[in-house]
């Protein structure tokens, strides 16, 4: 049986940080790996943050010490042969299919022939991946959706190549971490989240790009029609804006004219959601 006793987290922005803190908090010792110290103070702020979010949102965590204890697991480096030394590296890089080809080049001369690696990829297919990674057996898929102490989906998707230990393997971890594990059959651009997701957000883009209504009349349309908390725009506020221009910049399903739009009038004005104070919506 495979095992998986130690995790890194490779990009520590919004969703990486989550999955760093989310594993630490379930009792794994975790390192968190970006590019340079700002990046990494940046994931402190963010992690403080996180320990106050689950004192507030998540059941027990304001009592005892889990919440300290899961800081006291994070560890963070910019080295990236410190991350090669875990049993599961999990690749939270941003969504640009040569960035995320070059970091597996670059990590698969560093780890162990025994080390698991993960992405976390939204949109791009594994297989886009595999040719980069030096092990296609222990290469796989695993998602996370945003929140994911809340939203605690574990979408878990091989390649042709994914050893069956493998993916049972990270099966078990997601559960582990409090995830829900999904098996995802077979390979599919989305999965079964973004699938369903994406469209729908594309097409709040589109409806507010277009002028056919105001952000805020788009997202209150979703709201009361269907008993979502969220409007797709007040969502990618959420995900932060650079995730969806990447997607539409780069996939080759990807729309330029959003993109363009979406570049000039928000990512070009530092607004780029819930972490910069400004996105669709302004925050406090």
């Amino acid at each position: 049986m495979t095992d998986i006793t130690t995790v890194a987290v490779l990009g520590t922005g919004v969703l990486g940080s989550q999955i760093a803190f989310q594993s630490a908090y379930s009792g794994f010792p975790v390192v968190a790996y970006d590019i340079s110290e700002e990046a990494l103070n940046s994931a402190r702020e963010r992690f403080e943050r996180l320990a106050a979010t689950y004192r507030a949102e998540v059941p027990g965590a304001a009592e005892g010490t889990r919440v300290d204890d899961a800081l006291a697991r994070l560890s963070l480096t910019t080295s990236l042969a410190d991350a090669a030394k875990a049993d599961l590296v999990i690749e939270a890089v941003p969504e640009v299919l040569d960035l995320k080809r070059e970091v597996y080049s670059r990590l698969s001369e560093l780890a162990s022939e025994n080390t698991i690696f993960a992405t976390n990829s939204s949109t791009l297919l594994p297989s886009d991946i595999v040719d980069f990674t030096g092990r296609p057996e222990r290469f796989l898929a695993l998602h996370f959706a945003n929140r994911v102490w809340k939203f605690n989906t574990g979408e878990v998707m091989g390649t042709e190549h994914t050893a069956p230990e493998v993916f049972d393997a990270v099966m078990r971890f997601a559960d582990a971490i409090g995830m829900v594990p999904i098996a995802i059959r077979k390979e599919k651009a989305g999965y079964v989240l973004n699938s369903l997701l994406v469209p729908l957000l594309n097409a709040g883009m589109g409806l507010a790009a277009g002028g056919y209504a105001s952000v805020a009349d788009i997202d209150k349309t979703w709201r009361i029609a269907t008993g979502a908390p969220m409007g797709p725009l007040q969502m990618l506020d959420v995900i932060g804006l650079n995730t969806p221009y990447n997607i539409l910049t780069h996939s080759s399903t990807g729309d330029q004219a959003l993109a363009a739009w979406l570049k000039e009038n928000y990512i070009d004005q530092g607004k780029l959601g819930v972490a910069t104070g400004e996105g669709f919506y302004r925050y406090a």
